[in-house]
């Protein structure tokens, strides 16, 4: 690992620090051995000769004392006091032998001591002679004189020694730990003030250097922008201006790195640069996002080597195709991602710049959209079934593999009745809840092998294939209708609300009835149409017949959207009557449909086209707009010309403007909403009595008088009714063509006419076509009534001949409405 200029300093500092403390240290220390050694060299000699000194001179005391003692002895030859006075000398200290010779050289006495002499010199040897009493020396032959002879040892002398040198030496180290002290005392603050001052220096030096460094990398990476100040005028200065002049120079003559980096890591693509042979030389921010690794684990691999293991043989990185091509990407944790790659080739001449550049788009969304579009092509998103053009598919196969087999198919084709009901009352969420809950239910009452679609709407399709080819199979087939309409008829619950639906089935069976997939799904759709107009709730096979009424139908539907531009609609009245006396006192509007060529076109065939699509609310309109223009007409002759009924649909009720186009209708005709009155139908009422009350309500507020139609024939309530603005009641004319004959039907015409008096309201019978019905409807109190006994639906301008001629004269009714026993008489004034 490099280590930084202020650390080589600060080691440097360091180091020759402890070098130069060691070196006093070992010089001092030198020193002091070297003199204390000499001052315990002469300290040791003097000691030595002071002792040997002091011994000789004891020594020689001693000899003159026992010698001075020893001369009477030896004068008188007397040996045992000689060695008495000698064995003396023996009990002192040192003595290590003592030797006594007379004159002739004789010993008269020796005698020595067990002494150690530890000295390594020997005794110290004392010889000396003992004269005469006259001081003089005997003569020979003479007695009166002789020799003393000590031996000293210098055991004691040497242990003095060796007590002195020990002495020494401990004051020796005590000196020697002082000068330590002392000498680091003096070391440490010196190599601190040294490892500061190299720290100071290498500081200063390191600032400028960093500096150089950081500006030299960021020019090295193509940053220019950033100048670097020359704040020194020594060699640092000059090499910090050199490098900001080449700084200066790159920024004029260079695009900078930087700004490439940054462009390439703006862009949401990926982008790889390879070298020729396909390793990767650098990659942008989006790369190491898209595949999931750092730069470091992608710069020097192979491209292949993120290709998916299935896609890896086919894509070649010496292609020289410039388009995009798809492959697959898998990433750092084994996810695979499509993507769209497009490469180009770097030319240049210098080898280090050559290699390709890939741009990899991810096109997960686009594959996901593609995926999604092919299945929504095929496949209807709400009940998860084939659709049309996928149910036609498999059709067209199945219907081919039974030929090969020699195999009979068969085809149930199913719509919903009054679906339309169920969106219009409780909203498209709850109907398209409700079909789905239909779907699971088809499922789960057909095999595995049954194939359902959704053709469209609330248009279901089933084909069960694999029939015998010689058996009639349609009464297992028709076994097979009713269970699922069974199944269809029990209750749906949708948003805590019950709904009942039927359906009708047309069932058409191949090769018998088609043997093509267009043609058996509309002989099938040409059943089932004939089921539904024989009531809904059931099913039909297919006969060759039912197609002239299918043909029929499309074409009805087709001609309706022209009637208005084509004017072929036109408004014929039916009278109120007041069977009181017979005025006419007002009349009810009816649509037909004047088709050229087939005659007139009754509401019960053309009103379910319209309602099927929007045309209902153009020609709502339209009926309003002619009978106000009408209205507006007989004013000019007939002030009063009396109520006029207008029939209206869901549809209408529904829509959102319907309020502001009634206002707009009035008003542009210049009548009042009092002359009017709207019929709905009780089935249209409880389909929202929420939303139906309020806007009942604003009716009412603008002056309309609203009335129930087919009144009876709906599952209104009393309670219910107390709940909107309704002014008139309509007893369907199922209840009045058999109200003479049928108890049942009386009852129920008496009750309605009562329930209507109870809640003060107008009562009006519909369907009368025969004087008992008529004196029923006046014997309980119904005083109005509409019907063919007061003649056809008629033209505005027959209805306004009427209205004048009350003008002026008798009811145009009241020979028929007279008592039985006055018809002869009011017969007679109106022929008068």
């Amino acid at each position: 690992m490099a280590r930084s200029l202020k650390t080589k300093y600060l080691l440097l500092a360091l180091g020759v620090g402890t070098l130069l403390s060691l070196l006093l240290v070992g010089i001092s220390y030198y020193e002091h051995r070297v003199d204390t050694a000499d001052i315990n060299q002469l300290t040791h000699t003097a000691v030595e000769e002071k002792l040997e000194a002091d011994l000789e001179a004891r020594a020689d005391s001693l000899s003159k004392i026992t010698g001075a003692l020893l001369t009477p002895a030896l004068g008188s030859g007397n040996k045992a006091a000689v060695a008495a006075i000698a064995e003396r000398l023996l009990e002192e200290r040192d003595i290590e032998r003592v030797e006594v010779r007379d004159a002739r050289g004789v010993v008269l006495f020796t005698g020595s001591n067990a002494l150690e002499d530890s000295s390594g010199r020997g005794p110290f040897v004392l010889k000396s002679s003992i004269r005469a009493k006259d001081g003089k020396s005997p003569q020979p032959g003479q007695l009166g004189g002789g020799t003393l002879q000590l031996w000293l040892n210098r055991a004691k002398m040497q242990d003095t020694l060796v007590s002195i040198q020990s002495q020494m030496e401990n004051r020796q180290g005590h000196q020697v730990e002082r000068m330590r002290g002392l000498l680091a005392g003096v070391a440490l603050p010196l190599i601190l003030l040294g490892l500061i001052g190299a720290w100071f220096i290498a500081r200063q030096l390191s600032r400028p250097i960093t500096a150089l460094v950081k500006s030299a990398d960021r020019i090295g990476e193509g940053d220019y922008t950033r100048p670097l100040p020359v704040v020194r005028r020594d060699e640092l200065g000059e090499l910090q201006y050199a490098l900001e002049r080449m700084r200066q120079n790159l920024a004029e003559t260079t695009i900078t790195k930087n700004y490439l980096n940054t462009v390439l890591n703006s862009l949401s693509d990926a982008v790889l640069v390879t070298s020729p042979d396909g390793i990767v030389k650098s990659c942008n921010e989006a790369t190491q996002l898209l595949l999931g690794y750092g730069e470091a684990d992608l710069v020097g691999k192979p491209l292949t080597s993120f290709i998916d293991d299935a896609h890896r043989n086919a894509f070649d990185p010496a292609s020289t195709v410039t388009e995009a091509r798809e492959t697959v990407l898998r990433t750092a944790s084994g996810q695979t991602i499509p993507v769209s790659m497009a490469n180009s080739k770097i030319t240049s001449e210098d080898p280090q710049f050559q290699g390709n550049i890939y741009v990899a788009r991810n096109i997960t969304e686009r594959k996901r959209a593609e995926r999604r579009i092919r299945y929504l092509a095929r496949y209807d998103t709400l009940t998860k079934m084939p659709n049309r053009m996928q149910f036609q598919h498999l059709l067209q196969q199945a219907i081919a593999r039974s030929r090969r087999n020699q195999r009979s198919l068969a085809l149930l084709y199913l719509d919903l009745d009054r679906f339309k009901e169920v969106n219009d009352t409780f909203g498209h969420a709850a109907g398209d809840r409700t079909l789905e809950i239909l779907s699971e239910r088809l499922t789960r009452s057909l095999t595995k092998d049954t194939v359902i679609g959704r053709l469209a709407g609330d248009e279901f399709a089933m084909f069960i294939d694999d029939l015998p080819l010689e058996v009639d199979n349609r009464p297992a087939l028709a076994t097979l209708a009713r269970t699922l309409l069974d199944e269809i008829s029990r209750t749906f619950y949708v948003n805590q609300q019950e709904v009942y639906l039927t359906a009708s089935v047309g069932i058409a069976i191949c090769p018998y009835d088609a043997e093509n997939v267009i043609d058996l799904i509309r002989n099938a759709d040409a059943a089932m149409y004939h089921s539904k107009q024989n009531g809904g709730n059931s099913n039909a096979f297919y006969v060759p017949e039912m197609n002239a009424a299918a043909v029929e139908r499309l074409m009805l539907k087709s001609k309706l959207r022209r009637a208005l531009e084509r004017d072929e609609l036109v408004i014929l009245y039916q009278s109120k009557v007041d069977l009181r006396d017979g005025r006419v006192v007002g009349a009810e509007a009816l649509l037909r449909w004047r088709l050229p060529g087939h005659g007139d076109i009754s509401p019960s065939q053309f009103i379910p086209l319209a309602e099927e699509t929007s045309l209902i609310l153009d020609i709502g309109e339209w009926v309003m707009n002619r009978v106000c223009s009408d209205y507006r007409e007989w004013q000019k002759t007939v002030p009063q010309p009396g109520r006029i009924a207008i029939n209206l649909s869901l549809r209408q009720l529904k829509q959102a403007s319907f309020i502001a186009r009634c206002r707009s209708v009035f008003r542009r005709h210049e009548v009042s909403p009092t002359c009017f009155e709207l019929e709905v139908t009780e089935t249209t009422l409880m389909t929202d009595p929420k939303r139906t009350i309020g806007l009942l309500n604003e009716l009412y507020a603008m002056g309309l008088n609203l009335a129930i139609d087919d009144f009876g024939t709906g599952y209104s309530s009393l309670s219910a009714l107390q709940q909107f603005p309704i002014g008139t009641l309509k007893i369907d004319q199922s209840f009045v063509r058999d109200v003479a004959v049928d108890s049942d039907d009386a009852a129920i015409v008496r009750t309605i006419i009562d329930m209507g008096k109870s809640l003060n309201l107008e009562v009006i019978a519909e369907g009368v076509e025969a004087g008992e019905q008529l004196e029923f409807l006046r014997k309980h109190g119904c005083y109005f009534a509409q019907g063919r006994l007061f003649g056809d639906a008629m033209e505005a301008k027959k209805l306004l001949a009427i209205l004048a001629n009350q003008e002026h004269g008798a009811p145009h009714h009241a020979a028929l409405c007279a008592p039985a026993v006055l018809r002869p008489v009011a017969a007679r004034q109106l022929g008068a």
